[in-house]
């Protein structure tokens, strides 16, 4: 007897087998109990999250002779069996791929016109159906809206917007979520027991994370790395080498070497990656993820649950994580990105990337602000180390040593900061009720206070209260709230979609209510600069708003 792909022998025959979409199950289940049966309905979402394969069972439940109390087939009978095997008269699959023209539609349009050959219904399954042209959505529309009451039409599609919206709004719609990890992975582990074949539990993770969301290509992994290791166990590594993948290892020597700007040895590992055969279009996507872990590691070091990281893994990156800043790993994060759509249609896919790492290695290279402030990085870390003259320290020592022979009464002081342009305590005050500046200078107080205090500072999470210090605290237009303002760099730009996530203001006008008694009202705006140019500009975090208690 030929091999069965595992995806194939272990498709769901009823909707109790069904992983990752019981919001979906539960409502078709409960219309064929209440025999509230729709007559079309459309079935969208990513490759291998279950849309045929539901589309089928469904079939199978509404022509069922004997089915089951909760709505599922009974998969004994007659029809059953026959629309299992394919073999239903009733029950037509079309792949709108290849069959999207109008006539293909029309022959539709005239089969309806039969009653079903042995069941109750006749089910239209359409597969790919955002690949119907035009006209043939045009022929369709009528039979879709006003069907026979024995046809039901199931159309699958993973780009729905493609479809008309007269087509739509004739359908119930059903989205197919992205199949969680943990769902794949238990799904994975149970179909492996069955089979009797033993395989490391890091690599089933390793393989469930791999799919991306999608059953069928767990499967269709798990099944190819078998293939090659038939008969022995099978083991994360292995399932590394089957696939092409990069080990960890290899993306933190990258990472430091790229924080070091040593382009040759950078290079070199790409050479390494691309003489083991590994997919190159793959790596880039790995070793963006990778950056966006180490990303998450830096903002707070409690995020391991989020990672699916191993602890030998968390620890070597926490390791990598000190010797590389947010900025840059931002800016690594953003070529990569960019990398990953240049690839997609590239023939020369190595000449990409290595470009791609000499951009990492050399900022100089780039002039936007992210490259920029790399540079001033890069620079700052060689005068530190004494590589482009004198150290911090050796300077120190030469301004101390000078300093000794200097009479300080004689020496010429440099004049203190000049006043700037506008008295803002002066604007404030004049334009505010003494009510409103008391209250409106408690808040001010307090949200200093909390990135002063290490408690406070803690509980906003660190990097969003040091985010703090690139807002400038304003007065908003109706003179009673507070407005948060900053510009439209790209620290200012990042500092502000975290601060309208609707989670991170909300927890601070909690804080500083906590604090104060008050209800606190703050919003969040960009502008292109932060000139102080009147009463709604002001920065208040640079006035002491104390009130002070006359004697």
């Amino acid at each position: 007897m030929s091999y069965t792909a595992l995806y194939r022998k272990w498709r769901p025959d009823e909707f109790d087998e069904v992983k990752g979409q019981e919001h979906i199950v539960t409502t078709l289940k409960n219309q064929i109990k209440h025999d509230r049966i729709g007559h079309a309905y459309i079935f969208r979402g990513t490759r291998g999250t279950g849309k045929t394969t539901v589309a089928r069972i469904f079939a199978k439940a509404v022509n069922c002779e004997q089915p089951k109390e909760d709505g599922s087939p009974c998969n004994e009978c007659a029809s059953c069996k026959a629309i299992s095997s394919g073999s239903s008269m009733d029950v037509r699959e079309i792949d709108a791929a290849s069959n999207n023209g109008i006539d293909n539609i029309r022959e539709i349009r005239d089969d309806v016109q039969y009653a079903p050959a042995e069941g109750k219904f006749k089910v239209y399954i359409i597969d790919e159906a955002h690949q119907i042209q035009g006209p043939a959505f045009n022929a369709l529309l009528k039979t879709l809206e006003e069907p026979p009451s024995y046809v039901i039409f199931i159309l699958a599609t993973t780009d729905s917007h493609k479809i008309p919206i007269t087509i739509l709004s004739r359908c119930q719609k059903y989205d197919f979520r992205r199949i969680s990890l943990d769902t794949i992975y238990n799904r994975l582990k149970e179909l492996l027991e069955r089979e009797k074949i033993e395989v490391e539990e890091k690599a089933i993770r390793y393989i469930a994370k791999t799919a991306d969301g999608s059953m069928r290509d767990a499967l269709s992994l798990l099944d190819q790395c078998i293939s090659f290791y038939l008969g022995q166990t099978l083991t994360y590594d292995k399932v590394l080498e089957v696939l092409g993948v990069v080990d960890i290892d290899v993306f933190n020597r990258l990472t430091l070497k790229v924080a070091e700007g040593k382009t040759m040895e950078a290079l070199e590992i790409i050479d390494e990656v691309a003489w083991q055969g590994s997919e190159l279009s793959q790596f880039v996507t790995d070793y963006t993820w990778y950056m966006r872990n180490l990303m998450l590691i830096k903002i707070s070091n409690g995020v391991s649950d989020q990672l699916d990281l191993s602890a030998e893994n968390l620890s070597s990156m926490q390791e990598i994580s000190s010797h590389i800043e947010m900025n840059t790993l931002m800016r690594n994060i953003r070529i990569f990105s960019e990398l990953s759509n240049s690839m997609r249609y590239a023939a020369q896919k190595r000449v990409y990337l290595e470009m791609a790492v000499i951009k990492l290695t050399t900022p100089q290279m780039e002039k936007d602000e992210e490259s920029l402030l790399e540079r001033i990085r890069v620079l700052e870390k060689k005068l530190e180390e004494g590589a482009l003259g004198p150290s911090v320290d050796d300077i120190d020592s030469i301004i101390k040593e000078r300093l000794k022979n200097v009479d300080i009464n004689k020496a010429s002081v440099p004049d203190k900061e000049a006043e700037p342009a506008i008295d803002r305590e002066m604007l404030v005050k004049e334009e505010l009720t003494p009510a409103q500046y008391e209250d409106l200078g408690m808040i001010v107080e307090n949200i200093k206070h909390i990135q002063r205090d290490p408690e406070l500072y803690d509980r906003l999470g660190k990097g969003t209260a040091s985010m703090l210090s690139l807002a400038s605290i304003n007065i908003g237009e109706d003179r009673n709230s507070l407005v948060l303002t900053f510009d439209r760099s790209t620290h200012g730009d990042m500092a502000y979609r975290h601060y309208t996530d609707g989670k991170t203001l909300e927890l601070l006008k909690q804080m500083i209510g906590e604090q104060t008694g008050k209800e606190v009202i703050i919003n969040c705006r960009q502008k292109d600069d932060l000139r102080e140019t009147d009463i709604h500009n002001i920065n208040l975090s640079k006035i002491n708003m104390l009130v002070k208690e006359e004697d």
